[in-house]
């Protein structure tokens, strides 16, 4: 379930674009929580942070496929992608890897 768990915590919107981080400001602080019941197999995703309603940004699910959050500098797109590339096969860590493959903000993610 500890696998799962990690593997299931990737990333996030469609609305924006990338996210880069700028050393001029600050980094913020952010929490997500990915569960998975391991009796029913449902699934959950929930996010809080400072900023307001990143909710629409970070947390992703669709039954039967699997949950997805992002956090930090987000990549909005993230979170239809990988549910898509899951929902195609992949495992959560190869939808990762696929979506961090080509992304150069990807060590803010």
């Amino acid at each position: 379930m500890k696998t799962l768990f990690a593997l299931l915590f990737i990333s996030v919107s469609q609305i924006a674009v990338a996210q880069f981080y700028k050393k001029s400001e600050p980094f913020t602080h952010t929490y997500s929580i990915v569960a998975l019941d391991s009796v029913t197999g449902e699934m959950g995703v929930a996010v809080q942070s400072h900023w307001f309603s990143v909710g629409s940004v970070v947390s992703y699910g669709k039954a039967g496929v699997g949950v997805v959050a992002t956090q930090s500098l987000v990549n909005p797109s993230y979170g239809p992608k990988g549910l898509a590339l899951m929902e195609q096969g992949l495992s959560p860590q190869q939808a990762l890897d696929a979506l961090l493959v080509n992304d150069k903000g990807e060590m803010y993610r």
